[in-house]
Formats: C-alpha cells, structure tokens, sequence
C-alpha cells in the first residue's frame, strides 16, 4: 500500500510534519482530528490494522499509548486496555514496531503519549533515537512536569521530535504562560488542553472550556502555538463544538470502546466509519 500523503510530509523533519497537519486544516477551515489507539490493543497487529483505518477515513494526527501498569491520568477504559495490552505481551519495542509499521504505510503523524518511567528505563536519548527511526514525530507524557522535562525536551529535539504539554483547567494563569513559553521553544510543539478536571472518559458538558480556552490562548497566540482539546469528547457534535473553539479535538476512550463493541473482524470497518463522522465533524464552514 503506498502512504497517503505527498512525499514530501514523509521526508520532513518529524516534529514539523506535526505543525504541517495543523496548517493544512487550517488551510481548508476545519479543524485537526487526532484520535488515539492503546499499542498492543486487543492485539498488536490488530492495533496497526485499526490505526491505518483511522489514517485512511481522515485523521490529520495519531495518538499511539504506551500501555503502563500506573496510568494515573487514564480512566477505566483506557486502563484496561492498557493492562491487556501488557499481559499478551505488548513492549516499549512492541509499540515502537506498531508505529513503525504504521508509517511504513500511511504518512499520518503518529504521536507517543505514555508515561515517564518507562522511557527513564528505556533510556531518554536511545528512546527519541528509535521513536524518530520508527516514523513517531512527538510525545506527550502526562506526569512529566514541564520544568522536569529538561532532558526529555533536549533528547526529543535532537531527535527530531517534538515535546507537548497538557494544561488543565487548574491551572493558574502564570504557569499557563510558563508552559507556553517552553512549549514556544520546541519546534512542532502545541498545547493540549484537557477539557475536565479528571481521567480520561469522564464525562463533560464543557461549560468551562470556552473560558479555559480563552485563558490559555491569551498566551499561546504569542507563540504561535496551536491548541488541541481532549478528555471526554465521544461524538461527532463535541468535535464540531471544540473545533469552533480550538485547533483540534482529540478521541480516544470512545475509540477504545468501539473496538470493544466489535468482533475483530468488523473492528477495521468500526473505526474507518467512525473516523468518517469525526472528520466531517471537524469543519469550521
């Protein structure tokens, strides 16, 4: 199967394919969609197969979990894909070939998002190495603090990759500036705004996230730095509502369920169609 976009995008530097997604949605009035798939989740080649799905019905960029054994900022359903994934076998290898054979076929952005220790273990610079050999272009590492992340952000961008952080509705206006003023300095970098206090999954009427989003790109539009949304978003109405409000939405507990839902050979077919309805969700016109 040959990649879906022009060869250019491929041959890019990684962390400015990411900012290359956000520009060609802007370009075209919509917003990005960024789904997320659990690595090794129901099987390892399962989870390839319904990441290309999902690249081919019109997501801009990817969101691949590392499963952990202590995933603090996931909820239920996140986790227990997480702990399956881990018992039949799933590795920080297993999930960098699933990225790997990924972008061996299809040219969507593929970001990271697992938690620190596991690449500490890894080890940081060897981690961003293989990461950017196997066709990732960011990471996104929930319990890293920005101000811990030092090293991981000097590895990444030596990589190639970019580094981004989440902002919370907790929190206070000057560490909203502080993070966007590191965020500034990582090349492909962009803010995720979680939408809710809480897990992943949670429920949400996104009362606060007009307000929060004002907040936050008070000082992102200094940097240029785009704005995605995430936590609690599950049909096609939030997209549309987040993407009049932000740069892009982020899905992944609905995701998670809708495999559940599936037997696995109607999986691809589940989430190419699901795809479809969040993409024509993300339009601005």
């Amino acid at each position: 199967m040959q990649k879906t976009n022009n060869t250019s995008a491929t041959t890019a530097t990684p962390s400015l394919r990411v900012r290359a997604a956000f520009a060609a949605a802007q370009n075209a009035k919509r917003g990005v969609l960024v789904p997320y798939f659990m690595c090794g989740y129901p099987s390892a080649q399962q989870s390839v197969e319904v990441v290309l799905a999902a690249a081919e019905a019109g997501a801009d960029l990817i969101e691949l979990g590392l499963p952990f054994s202590d995933p603090l900022a996931d909820g239920a359903t996140i986790q227990h894909a997480g702990h399956l994934a881990l018992e039949r076998g799933m590795t920080m290898r297993g999930c960098l070939e699933v990225a790997r054979q990924v972008s061996a076929r299809n040219s969507v952005p593929l970001i990271l998002m697992g938690y620190y220790n596991p690449l500490l273990r890894y080890g940081l610079e060897r981690f961003c190495q293989d990461a950017a050999t196997s066709g990732v272009c960011g990471l996104i590492i929930p319990d890293l603090p920005p101000e811990e992340a030092t090293l991981l952000q000097a590895a990444a961008i030596a990589s190639g990759l970019t580094l981004i952080f989440l902002i919370p509705p907790t929190t206070p206006d000057e560490r909203i500036a502080q993070i966007a003023q590191r965020a500034g300095g990582i090349p492909g970098s962009f803010i995720y705004c979680v939408s809710l206090s809480g897990v992943t999954g949670a429920s949400s009427t996104f009362e606060i996230l007009p307000s929060l989003l004002a907040r936050i790109y008070g000082y992102t539009k200094e940097q240029g730095l785009p704005v995605v949304v995430g936590f609690g978003l599950t049909k096609p109405e939030h997209v549309t509502l987040v993407s009049s409000l932000a740069d892009g939405a982020v899905v992944g507990t609905a995701l998670v369920k809708l495999l559940d839902k599936h037997a696995e050979n109607e999986q691809v077919e589940a989430v190419r169609a699901y795809i479809h309805s969040l993409r024509a969700a993300t339009s601005r016109t």
